[in-house]
Formats: C-alpha cells, sequence, structure tokens
C-alpha cells in the first residue's frame, strides 16, 4: 500500500478489530487506483438518529493527484455501513478510471494566480469565520467538473479552475435539475 490511510472516529472508539478491517479493505484500493496518495475514512456514532439503521455513518475521501472521490453511506452496524461505503468507493473508482485517461492542464494553483494583498484585505473584513476548508484546485473543463461533481456526491455546487478559460468557476444544479455556470470577473 502506497497511500496514507486515516481513520478518525466520533461517539465511538476505533478499536484494533476495526482499524484491522479497515486497513484489510482499503488495500485493495491500490490495486484499483495506483495513483491515490490518501485515504481518510471517518467513522461515526449518531445517538440522535431518527432511525436505528442510519446510527452508524463511514465516510470514505480518496485523495490523488487532480482527484478526490467521497462515499458516505449509514447502517445499524459500522461494519455494514463500512461495507456499503467501500462498494460504492469501489464503484466511484471504477468509473473514474473509466472516464480518466488522459492529463489536464499544468497543475498551476489558484493561490499563484490570486494577489496576495487582496487577499489578506478580504480576511480582515469578514466576519468570524468557524470553519475552512483548503484544496488544491486542478485546471479542468466544464464537462470534468460535472463529472467530478457528481463523483463527490456534491449536490448543490463545485468550484474549480476552468483550464479553457484560465479562472476559477463556480458549476451549480439549478431546481430543474439542468447546472448552472459563475465566471467570476474582477471589477
Amino acid at each position: 500500500m502506497d497511500f496514507k490511510v486515516e481513520i478518525s472516529a466520533k461517539n465511538m472508539e476505533v478499536t484494533e478489530k476495526i482499524s484491522d478491517y479497515v486497513n484489510k479493505k482499503v488495500a485493495k484500493f491500490d490495486r484499483l487506483l495506483p495513483a491515490i496518495d490518501e485515504v481518510r475514512i471517518d467513522l461515526s456514532h449518531l445517538k440522535n438518529a431518527r432511525s436505528i439503521s442510519d446510527r452508524n455513518v463511514a465516510q470514505i475521501t480518496v485523495r490523488g493527484k487532480g482527484y478526490i472521490l467521497r462515499a458516505e453511506e449509514r447502517a445499524d452496524d459500522i461494519f455494514t455501513a463500512m461495507d456499503t461505503t467501500l462498494e460504492k468507493m469501489q464503484r466511484q473508482i471504477e468509473r473514474y478510471k473509466g472516464k480518466r485517461e488522459r492529463g489536464r492542464g499544468d497543475g498551476t494553483p489558484a493561490s499563484a494566480i490570486a494577489p496576495v494583498d487582496m487577499l489578506e484585505e478580504e480576511k480582515a473584513a469578514q466576519p468570524i469565520i468557524v470553519r475552512r476548508k483548503e484544496f488544491t484546485l486542478v485546471p479542468m473543463d466544464e464537462a470534468e467538473a460535472v463529472e467530478q461533481m457528481a463523483l463527490l456526491g456534491h449536490e448543490n455546487f463545485f468550484i474549480f479552475y476552468n483550464a479553457n478559460t484560465s479562472h476559477i468557476n463556480v458549476l451549480y444544479r439549478r431546481r430543474d435539475g439542468t447546472y448552472g455556470l459563475i465566471e467570476p470577473k474582477i471589477g
């Protein structure tokens, strides 16, 4: 296994049995997709779930150069939740491999394009931020962004660096099921 596996838990303890089970199952991903950098497994037990069958949640995030795949499932047993999530992730990897056999862009991060002093001014004027997410934008076209949005399971929006226009765009799903694209301009 050439990638890092990170297991975290909320409202439960990661026992050696769970850890061994997860590592054994995740090791199979290396055969399916050899370019994996990191696999993160988030396990949680929800005490306030409406249904007993939704109390145990397993989420897997697979990161590699130019892609992020995510799957989440719920079940009454953590091992069942893990198995169904692993199956879902395996289908996503197979789908991703089938559509991704070509390279994309030069890999220039968006942070290299945005002026630093402008970012500092924006940080000072903003209200208190309780959560930050950081991710690397990989150049892609609009069709690839739609695919990546579906692979991640994002239902509302997806931010990407458009290789055709050299701008950061936001892809969003409209109420009628079609997609919209926001192309910000600095004015």
